[in-house]
């Protein structure tokens, strides 16, 4: 009896195991990966909450609309000069978009941004999330603010 299950359990395994997703190392060798949306938020100790920052949206590459993955990023090819047009939005303090404020900037990608393929990357609307104004888009391969607000 105790084999049988020890028997039952391997296959059940085995078969778990062969039904998983394939592994980001069988992506092309030649790929980097851009978050296709990204909201800055940071954390407000002396307040105890949460502040709203902007939000950015990857709207096109080379002026084509992107493919967008089911994780959410969007494959580029490594090592290659591109533009990336990106919408930018900020928010009001419930986390909800100010049409107003919405605004749309172009950022230029050099042949030596993305050197290293298989890695991943952020677009932010800005280098931190709090006193800042505009689309000044920076990129980063952490999804927290390049700064931390004073």
């Amino acid at each position: 009896m105790k084999q049988t299950l020890l028997l039952v359990f391997g296959i059940l395994l085995l078969q778990g195991c062969q039904s998983l997703p394939p592994a980001e190392d069988e992506i092309d060798g030649d790929t980097v990966f851009v978050s296709a949306n990204h909201c800055l938020n940071e954390y407000l100790d002396d307040l105890e909450k949460v502040h709203y920052g902007p939000c950015l949206k990857v709207i096109a590459i080379n002026g084509n609309e992107p493919a967008v993955r089911e994780d959410g990023f969007i494959e580029l090819p490594a090592a290659t000069a591109l533009t990336i047009g990106v919408s930018c939005v900020y928010r009001h303090a419930d986390g909800s978009p100010i049409p107003a404020t919405m605004e749309n900037v172009d950022f230029a990608v050099s042949k030596n941004t993305f050197a290293k393929a298989g890695q991943r990357w952020y677009l932010h609307a800005h280098k931190q999330a709090r006193r800042v104004v505009g689309c000044e888009p920076t990129l980063s391969r952490s999804v927290y603010p390049t700064n931390d607000t004073d």
